[in-house]
């Protein structure tokens, strides 16, 4: 297993310290980039005694794509994993992360992409809904996917009830899909991904 991961985060961290608490993936992270100061994922990964990078948007996508792309190049990263991150980054970063940079997203994508899927998949009253690992590519959401975990609706469900099991789903599917990346595990044809097994 090999390579230096950068998280991008934008919030809690909650699937930031599912990756701290895998002793697979810990030792790899090396930066925690965040796009607002103060939010609970950089005291984890101060906690965690890992370095962190605020980076504020400040003016347009292209700005902050450069400024990203060029912290993460002069830190030597292999690898991006977008937990919770809420911005949307442009070519610098997806070309030259290309099929190295996953993101994780509470949806069975193609449905419900964007930053409101739990909510979106409520209002839509669907049966089932789940939660997507998948590679970036240029657009939002559009990636190749790696993995994805239904997870059914139930009739009393709110958003915090759904909440709860996606993120349960989020963190387990997140840890298998860096560690199978890291370690070479992720053949990807055309828009298929295949997840070969570990030894």
């Amino acid at each position: 297993m090999g390579g230096r991961v950068a998280v991008l985060v934008s919030g809690s961290g909650t699937n930031l310290q599912a990756l701290l608490d895998d002793t697979a993936i810990r030792p790899h992270i090396a930066l925690v980039v965040s796009d607002r100061p103060g939010v609970r994922a950089l005291q984890r990964a101060d906690d965690a005694e890992i370095e962190t990078l605020v980076i504020e948007p400040s003016g347009d996508r292209a700005a902050l794509s450069g400024a990203v792309a060029d912290a993460l190049t002069e830190r030597g990263i292999d690898v991006i994993v977008s937990a919770g991150y809420m911005r949307i980054l442009g070519s610098p970063v997806v070309e030259r992360w290309h099929q190295r940079w996953l993101n994780v997203h509470p949806a069975l994508l193609p449905s419900f992409p964007g930053t409101h899927a739990v909510a979106d998949a409520l209002t839509a009253g669907v049966k089932v809904t789940g939660v997507t690992v998948h590679l970036v590519d240029a657009g939002v959401d559009t990636g190749p996917i790696v993995v994805q975990e239904p997870i059914a609706i139930r009739p009393d469900d709110d958003w915090d009830s759904l909440e709860v099991r996606v993120h349960e789903a989020e963190h387990r599917l997140l840890r298998h899909a860096v560690r199978a990346l890291l370690e070479g595990r992720l053949a990807v044809r055309d828009r298929v991904v295949e997840v070969r097994e570990g030894p």
